[in-house]
């Protein structure tokens, strides 16, 4: 898919991934829709690359509909918007619970839902979804994060094989360590040596490549991390006794206790 002149709806705007996404898709010259909770971040973005702005609350059931019906028809949607999720379950709240389920998986579903039909209908369009290499591989103190994580990958590799063959294009970009922005840079957890980042700019071309290419998944990782994370997927148990070993167990809790005023 050309993206120039394509209308795309990019949820998390306000945070530093959703940012970097929104300046990469507006030099390859697509018209956006800018949503996230803080107006003031979306009208200064707005104001210097464009677009439209939409302020709204997807822990909200009540927001996503509003947000769907003032959006109108898109032809491209990329779910960014998520929490967190740090932590070891019991220290969760029920209503914390809830939002990190609502705004990690149950809007990106909805959302989809509602601007999928016209792209079936016409036979066109993408979605692209923000999940995770925790979506892939569970670490310490993350079980929530990891539950929306997977859920939301499964979703999308589902939902490729219904919707593909329609004519609607459906990907899954999968982070790993991102520095300067996203929630391991806001953590402020120290990595072991060896173990390596990427930068907001390499996943918002990766959201880039998966619409021109129409790739079903694309992670954004070092080599090593994704050379690790493709070990841990066959053998989970030894994965995980040597991520231990090296200190996931601190890098996770760092990360949590970092994340714990964004629940």
């Amino acid at each position: 898919m050309n993206l120039r002149g394509k209308s795309v709806l990019i949820t998390g705007a306000t945070g530093g991934l959703g940012q970097a996404i929104a300046r990469r898709l507006r030099a390859e010259g697509a018209d956006l829709i800018l949503t996230g909770r803080r107006a003031g971040v979306l009208e200064g973005l707005a104001g210097e690359i464009g677009g439209r702005v939409i302020a709204a609350d997807l822990a909200d059931a009540a927001e996503v509909e509003r947000l769907a019906k003032e959006s109108g028809d898109v032809d491209i949607v990329v779910a960014n918007a998520a929490l967190p999720g740090g932590g070891v379950l019991e220290s969760y709240t029920t209503d914390e619970i809830d939002r990190a389920l609502d705004i990690n998986l149950r809007a990106p579903i909805v959302l989809t839902r509602v601007f999928g039909e016209p792209m079936l209908a016409r036979g066109s369009g993408h979605i692209v979804f923000i999940s995770s290499l925790s979506g892939k591989v569970a670490a310490p103190a993350s079980s929530l994060y990891s539950a929306t994580k997977l859920g939301l990958r499964g979703f999308a590799l589902g939902l490729r094989e219904d919707w593909n063959p329609r004519g609607v294009g459906v990907s899954s970009v999968n982070p790993g360590f991102i520095r300067d922005a996203g929630m391991f840079a806001d953590g402020g957890a120290q990595l072991p040596p060896g173990v390596g980042t990427r930068t907001p700019e390499d996943v918002a071309a990766a959201v880039v490549r998966a619409i021109r290419d129409n790739k079903a998944e694309i992670d954004v990782a070092p080599p090593v991390l994704k050379a690790s994370t493709l070990f841990a997927t066959i053998a989970p148990q030894t994965a995980a006794r040597v991520a231990r070993r090296i200190g996931s167990d601190r890098i996770a809790h760092q990360m949590a206790e970092g994340q714990r005023h964004n629940r």
